[in-house]
């Protein structure tokens, strides 16, 4: 008997049909003779309904309260799915993530998870119920409602998964699996059958949709198995595991692309010790993550600074670096939103010499101008216009050979 924590996303609870679904999926794995805890989110468009909402009462909404109000949507969905699965005669219990024990920092809207306590989720087991968890949500130290940002659900069903030493935790939604490739864009993306953490972090952080950032960093943490599969349709998915040597055997897994990205380039910054922290700290303190970051070589003692933040953030970002420029009398401020970053991911790049030199090679031919440039031990990526980000993705797809892959 295993035990194993499946996470449902927005789409696959998106109408009473899919909850009836979803239930068929929970019975038919407890029928199989393992233990089963189920974490959904809310259903789709629920999110951005209430969101809607708030604005429409303020402009800025007080993001304490924000979260209150985030957090009823999830509540739907586990009393839906509980009342359902107790209508087929199967033992299940509906928690809040205050009633499981997700602790996290006061972050609201963007909270991480200091510790997951479990305890009656442990009790409902050991009684024989089928536990229906709310994805996204979780209580602070001073029992305020927190929100784990955009995908949290992933990362509350990875955090279970750890906190009960689940056998695997699988995440249900509208694809199949990992793949090369975003299908939409590129069509003869192929489904991955195993990737490593590593490889699944980069793809998620780079704009692969499938699986939250942060979700993958637990799972590699606590080494959890993860499993992407689909809730529409049977069939095998992609497995997020340890890395082996399999995996290094070919020099790119996959290509991602990222429209959520702007540049912010201030100009003239004294070029002396101590501007950077100035600059990035106010940043950091409003949990804006910041990306690529370039520095030109000063000249007259000034020089130019660019980074990247995603395009969300942007409105909440600008006032604060208008006011540190000013503060380190800088020249200018510039933005830029019409951009993208395109990435390629693979663990093989640590033994594979030429990627980076091929790539800036397809992205010329293609007459595509590479604005910044950023790398790792097994990630490129270029920024580049955005108008060009599906010609550059179907390119380098083509030309590393991710086309032929088996899948």
């Amino acid at each position: 008997m295993a035990l194993i924590v499946q996470k449902f996303g927005g789409t696959s609870v998106g109408t009473i049909e899919r909850i009836h679904r979803v239930a068929d999926r929970v019975a038919r794995t407890q029928g199989d003779g393992h233990q089963v805890v189920v974490v959904l989110s809310a259903m789709s468009g629920e999110t951005d309904r209430l969101l809607k909402l708030a604005h429409e009462v303020t402009g800025t909404p007080d993001e304490r309260e924000l979260d209150m109000l985030l957090s009823t949507g999830e509540r739907v969905t586990i009393a839906l799915l509980a009342m359902e699965l107790r209508g087929r005669g199967l033992n299940a219990r509906s928690f809040t993530g205050r009633q499981v024990g997700i602790i996290t920092d006061s972050a609201h809207t963007k909270a991480r998870i200091a510790r997951v306590t479990a305890d009656r989720i442990k009790e409902a087991l050991n009684e024989g119920v089928i536990p229906v968890v709310a994805g996204f949500q979780g209580i602070n130290e001073r029992s305020d409602v927190t929100t784990l940002g955009r995908g949290g659900s992933d990362l509350s069903a990875v955090a279970l998964a750890a906190a009960l030493k689940a056998n695997r935790c699988v995440i249900f939604t509208d694809v199949d699996g990992v793949y090369t490739a975003d299908p939409n864009i590129v069509p003869a993306a192929k489904r991955i059958d195993k990737i490593a953490y590593e490889e699944m972090l980069e793809m998620a952080s780079l704009g692969a949709k499938v699986l939250q950032t942060r979700s993958v960093e637990f799972a590699a943490k606590f080494n959890v198995p993860v499993e992407v599969n689909s809730s529409f349709t049977e069939g095998k998915g992609t497995l997020v595991t340890k890395e082996d040597k399999d995996m290094e055997a070919v020099a790119v897994a996959g290509v991602t692309g990222d429209r959520n990205q702007a540049k912010i380039t201030i100009v003239g910054v004294p070029d002396k010790p101590g501007i950077a922290g100035r600059i990035f700290g106010p940043v950091a303190e409003a949990h804006i993550n910041v990306d690529m970051i370039i520095q030109n070589i000063g000249q007259a003692a000034l020089t130019d600074l660019s980074f990247t933040v995603p395009r969300a953030d942007l409105k909440k970002a600008e006032p604060l670096i208008q006011n540190v420029a000013k503060d380190i009398e800088a020249k200018s401020v510039s933005i830029t939103e019409a951009i993208a970053k395109v990435s390629l991911i693979g663990v093989g790049m640590r033994s594979h010499s030429g990627v980076a030199a091929k790539m800036f090679e397809v992205l010329s031919r293609e007459g595509i101008n590479i604005m910044m440039i950023s790398t790792s031990e097994i990630k490129i990526s270029c920024v580049i216009e955005e108008k060009y980000l599906e010609l550059a993705m179907r390119s380098l797809h083509t030309a590393f050979d991710l086309d032929q892959r088996q899948a």
